[in-house]
């Protein structure tokens, strides 16, 4: 006997985001530490020698295994040269691309958003377009029908998940 499965709408005009607002789980008030001011001043103080640094290194690295890249191809080393190449660029640049978005490595916001601008390029990303459903995204995070960066609605369609990693699906 197999259970029948139910088919949510994930839209976020859809009957599942009217529900979601009207049983209180959107926009829920949710746990918060209880740290004071001043010490979480102190966590979230932000420097841009670091960043910058780190910013260096990454984009170093990317330009040392592309060079790499060029000198082993036609050879065998090329292949784990471009795998670690692929892993720099694409890997990498996601996670700058996030924490540029939410402006928490540089204390200068100018350069937060040039490595957001530069990052969204490199992940294919339109910048504009991914910072408000961002933005979103952390104001009802899993919530159906409200949180536009679910990746895979549920069941998971095998298909979608492969199309979507190569972005032939989905690719904003």
């Amino acid at each position: 006997m197999t259970a029948a499965t139910v088919t949510k709408d994930y839209s976020l005009l859809g009957e599942n985001a009217r529900q979601a607002v009207e049983s209180g789980l959107a926009g829920a008030k949710w746990y918060a530490a209880q740290i004071p001011r001043k010490r979480m001043k102190e966590l979230m103080a932000r420097s841009d020698q670091p960043a910058i640094r780190d910013t260096a290194v990454w984009f170093g690295l990317i330009l040392t295994f592309g060079a790499l890249g060029i000198a082993t191809w036609g050879t065998w080393w090329a292949v784990p040269v471009f795998a670690v190449y692929g892993m720099l660029y694409g890997g990498s640049s996601d996670s700058r691309w996030h924490e540029a978005g939410h402006g928490t490595a540089f204390k200068a916001r100018w350069m937060a958003d040039a490595l957001y601008q530069v990052a969204s390029f490199m992940v294919l990303r339109r910048p504009t377009v991914w910072r408000w459903s961002h933005s979103r995204h952390h104001t009802d995070t899993i919530i159906v029908g409200r949180d536009p960066e679910i990746i895979q609605p549920r069941p998971p369609s095998f298909l979608e998940l492969g199309l979507g990693v190569l972005n032939l699906k989905g690719g904003q």
